[in-house]
């Protein structure tokens, strides 16, 4: 369990913005599993174990969110105190932002899959779906983001060319002419 730590942390970090609340989800995670470990089947794998019992901690967590505390969602103290300053750092932010904005469902297997580097067999267990639903969630979260960032396609993501003068541009369409 403790080598899963870092990987139910990332998991978790795509729960909960603040990171105290993430560690919170992952202690929680942690003293759940620990405590049930006697229904852990052998033979399967105890990071998809963990990382469902994370997920509907989570749920449950939120649900009770929604009816206990009111108006927390747009609480100033969730806002990032100042601005990164560097290109890559802000387009970091926007893509962060715009995964956000994702339905919970498309966020958790883009993070699973895109992030975690979990496989589709695995994303489908953990998220109780068939894997051709993976798939399909996971397809319309990378359109939805591209189209939240106004990309055309996932390579511009990479291949920013705004921030070269226009001049270094011109020289190199000379150059392979």
């Amino acid at each position: 369990m403790v080598d899963l730590i870092p990987a139910l942390r990332a998991f978790a970090r795509t729960f909960c913005r603040m990171p105290d609340d993430a560690d919170d989800l992952v202690q929680e995670t942690l003293t759940k599993g620990l405590a049930n470990l006697d229904k852990f089947e052998p033979g399967t794998r105890l990071k998809s174990w963990l990382f469902t019992i994370m997920r509907n901690t989570h749920y449950t967590r939120v649900r009770a969110a929604v009816r206990e505390a009111p108006g927390l969602l747009g609480c100033a103290s969730s806002r990032p105190i100042s601005e990164a300053s560097q290109d890559w750092s802000m387009r970091s932010v926007e893509v962060y932002e715009a995964i956000q904005k994702l339905p919970a469902h498309q966020r958790e297997v883009l993070t699973l899959i895109g992030v975690l580097g979990v496989s589709y067999e695995e994303t489908a267990e953990i998220c109780d779906c068939a894997i051709g639903t993976v798939k399909s969630r996971l397809s319309r979260a990378r359109a939805a983001v591209l189209e939240l960032l106004d990309e055309s396609s996932p390579q511009a993501l990479v291949e920013r060319r705004d921030h070269l003068p226009q001049d270094s541009l011109d020289r190199g369409a000379d150059s392979r002419r």
